[in-house]
C-alpha cells in the first residue's frame, strides 16, 4: 500500500481514539540508529525515540543479533516454565537497582502492567488499599492506571477508582501554591502529609510517582522533594513506588534510575520502554519483603518472554559496556546548553527543564503571565516535521516539547538537532513555513 492507502486503511480499521501528533499522520516505513524514514523514503532525525523507548538506536545491530539468535532457539513458553533469558535479566536488574535491596522482578509486557503489578504488591504487602498519586502524572492506559493518572485527557471511560487521591506535584514553573523555590521549603512535598490526614483513612498502601513526569512535560522536582515525601509515606504505613517507565536505564544521565538523583531508595521500581529498545517488556522490581506479600497464584502469558528478555539483557549490557550513562550525562549537558541558548533567542520558550537526555521546553504566549502556548506548540511540531526532525509533545496544557534521543547520540547530532529546531521555531512563530 502507498501512503494514502495506508492512511485510509488506518482510518477504516483502527480505533479512531488512536492519537497522532500531526495534522496528517506520519507513516513510518523503516528506521536505523538515530533516523527514521517515512513511506516516501524521507529521513527524519529522531529526537523522541518512540516515546523514550529507543534507548540504543533503532534496529541496533548488537541487540538485533541477540534477538535473531533467540528467535531461532526458543520463542515462547510462558512464566509457568523457567527460562535462562528471564533469569539472566532478573539477575542483571538486581545488580543495578539502588540500595541493593530491590532484587525480585516480575516481568510483564508494558509500563501499564508493571504499574498494575506494583499497586497489587503494595496492597497485598501493607493490607491497606489507599494509594497517593500525583497531579499531572501518567501511569498507563488500564482502568487502574488511568485512575492513577493525574490528567483528564488521559482518563477515559470514567476512570475513577476508590482509594486513590492525587497530591500536588512539584511543578516549580507553575507552583500550585504560588511560591518560589527554594524559599518555598518544598511546600508541595510537605502538603502530602495533610492530604493523607484529610483525604485518606490515614493508613495508606503506597505512593506512586515518576521521578520526572513524562507525559506531564518532563516536570522535574527539586532535589529535596522525594526524601521528604518518602518519609511521610512510610510513616503513614505505605511503600514508595518509583514509576521509571520513562526515566530508567540511564535516561537521566550518570545513574541507572531517575530516583537515584534524589538519594532515595524506593520499595518498588517499575519500568518498560527503554529496557527493550522497542521490544515489548515491562518489569516490576521489589524488595524481597514486598514481593513475598503477593501470595496466591499469578502468571503472565507473555511476561518474561525469552525473546523480549534476551533483547533487554542485550540493551543493558550494551549500555554498561559502552558507558552510555556517562555519554547521557555529558551529551545531555551539551543538549541542555543548546536549549538554553534557544530560550535566550526565542521568547516563546518559557522554561527549559529535565535531566540527561530527557529535556523539555515549555512554550508560553508571554513569559510574565506564562499563558500556555498550545497553538504555537502544535505549529512547532508541524514545522519540525517539515524540516526532518521528530520531537515529542506533552503537558496538561499541550504546550511542552519533549526531547529524548537515543543514549548513544553524539554531540554532532545535537548540533544538527539544535539547527533544525531553531529553524522550526523561526518558521512556526513567524509564519514562514509552507
Amino acid at each position: 500500500m502507498d501512503t494514502n492507502e495506508l492512511l485510509l486503511a488506518s482510518q477504516d480499521y483502527l480505533f479512531p481514539a488512536v492519537f497522532h501528533y500531526y495534522r496528517e499522520p506520519l507513516v513510518i516505513a523503516r528506521a536505523k540508529n538515530q533516523f527514521v524514514y517515512d513511506a516516501a523514503g524521507r529521513a527524519y532525525l529522531d529526537f523522541f525515540g518512540g516515546i523514550l523507548t529507543v534507548s540504543v538506536g533503532h534496529c541496533n545491530d548488537r541487540v538485533n543479533r541477540a534477538i535473531h539468535a533467540q528467535v531461532d532457539t526458543l520463542q515462547h513458553v510462558s512464566t509457568v516454565f523457567v527460562t535462562e533469558p528471564q533469569v539472566a535479566l532478573a539477575k542483571k536488574i538486581a545488580s543495578l537497582t539502588p540500595g541493593g535491596r530491590l532484587t525480585k522482578s516480575f516481568f510483564t509486557n508494558s509500563g501499564t502492567e508493571a504499574n498494575e503489578t506494583a499497586i497489587l504488591a503494595a496492597r497485598c504487602y501493607t493490607g491497606s488499599t489507599e494509594i497517593v498519586a500525583l497531579r499531572h502524572s501518567y501511569h498507563g492506559r488500564s482502568a487502574m492506571t488511568m485512575a492513577l493518572t493525574g490528567q483528564a485527557a488521559w482518563r477515559l471511560g470514567g476512570a475513577v477508582q476508590p482509594g486513590i487521591v492525587h497530591a500536588h506535584n512539584a511543578y516549580c514553573y507553575r507552583c500550585p501554591f504560588g511560591l518560589t523555590y527554594p524559599s518555598c521549603e518544598v511546600r508541595c512535598a510537605r502538603d502530602i502529609e495533610d492530604l493523607i490526614r484529610t483525604s485518606t483513612s490515614g493508613r495508606i498502601a503506597g505512593f506512586i510517582a515518576e521521578p520526572i513526569q513524562g507525559v506531564g512535560g518532563f516536570i522535574t522536582p527539586p532535589k529535596e522533594y522525594f526524601a521528604i515525601v518518602a518519609d511521610i509515606v512510610r510513616q503513614s504505613g505505605g511503600i514508595f513506588i518509583s514509576d521509571e517507565v520513562q526515566t530508567a536505564w540511564g535516561r537521566t544521565g550518570s545513574k541507572w534510575f531517575g530516583i537515584e538523583h534524589y538519594g532515595v531508595v524506593p520499595d518498588v521500581i517499575t519500568s518498560a520502554k527503554g529496557l527493550g529498545n522497542g521490544c515489548p517488556i515491562g518489569v516490576t522490581v521489589a524488595t524481597p519483603e514486598v514481593a513475598a506479600g503477593v501470595t496466591g497464584l499469578t502468571i503472565s502469558t507473555f511476561g518474561g518472554n525469552p525473546v523480549a528478555t534476551t533483547a533487554a539483557k542485550a540493551v543493558l549490557d550494551l549500555i554498561e559496556e559502552e558507558n552510555l550513562l556517562a555519554n547521557t550525562a555529558e551529551t545531555g549537558a551539551y543538549l541542555r546548553g543548546k536549549l538554553e541558548e534557544l530560550r535566550d533567542k526565542h521568547a516563546v520558550i518559557g522554561d527549559v527543564r529535565g535531566m540527561g537526555l530527557m529535556q523539555a521546553l515549555e512554550l508560553v504566549e508571554d513569559r510574565q503571565t506564562k499563558a500556555p502556548a498550545a497553538r504555537a506548540t502544535a505549529e512547532l511540531m508541524e514545522a519540525a516535521r517539515r524540516n526532518g526532525l521528530l520531537i515529542g509533545k506533552g503537558g496538561a496544557y499541550g504546550n511542552c516539547i519533549r526531547i529524548s534521543p537515543p543514549l548513544n547520540i553524539s554531540k554532532s547530532d545535537v548540533d544538527e538537532f539544535a539547527r533544525l529546531l531553531d529553524q522550526s521555531l523561526e518558521e512556526s512563530t513567524n509564519g514562514t513555513g509552507s
